[in-house]
């Protein structure tokens, strides 16, 4: 896998930017506070199911289907939710995956072609987030290598959760900072995982 370089310097999204990136009806910000719980083991199983129904709606389409984020690092603090990341040809072409993953139950909520041509679709309950990138995209292989990196060095997991942790409790209604307070620490973490 090769290595992509360092993501820029967090910063939160403008509540104008929040918005347009919403797909449909729902809040472009979040309605209940943030909340980082301890880690379940029951989260691996969660996601074997949704790869699941996302490789029978896809088929061959689904070109690398990968539990990312906090719930797929044993050990680790994380909000209740599912990440997925999803590669498909195209992500533009939204016509060639979403129809199949809709039947499947899973709704388009998120839409940044400015930013690897990101897609978003949750599930029903929305515990799960379905991130849609391309190929060879460098997000993606940030979160992988993190991923990795996380489970086999417990010191940086460790730091990782008590900075969610603290930063939720900072901004229990804001994923914009949220995701922009952790930044500083994902960043150095996957510095030390050898990105430059």
């Amino acid at each position: 896998m090769r290595l992509p370089p360092l993501p820029p310097p967090p910063t939160p999204l403008t509540p104008e930017q929040m918005a347009q990136r919403v797909v449909g009806d729902r809040p472009a910000e979040v309605t209940a506070p943030i909340t980082v719980s301890p880690y379940d083991p029951g989260w691996p199983a969660a996601y074997a199911r949704e790869e699941s129904r996302i490789r029978s709606a896809l088929g061959t389409r689904a070109l690398a289907v990968e539990h990312v984020g906090s719930t797929a690092v044993p050990g680790l603090a994380a909000k209740d939710r599912i990440d997925i990341d999803l590669i498909v040809a195209d992500p533009a072409d939204e016509d060639e995956y979403v129809p199949p993953l809709a039947a499947a139950g899973y709704v388009l909520r998120t839409r940044e072609p400015h930013w690897y041509e990101h897609r978003c679709l949750w599930n029903s309950d929305h515990s799960v987030n379905l991130h849609v990138f391309g190929p060879d995209c460098d997000e993606y292989l940030r979160h992988v290598i993190f991923r990795d990196w996380l489970r086999t060095h417990p010191k940086d997991r460790d730091r990782y959760a008590s900075c969610k942790i603290e930063v939720a409790a900072e901004h229990p209604l804001s994923m914009a900072h949220y995701v922009a307070g952790k930044g500083k620490v994902v960043v150095d973490i996957l510095r030390r995982a050898g990105l430059r």
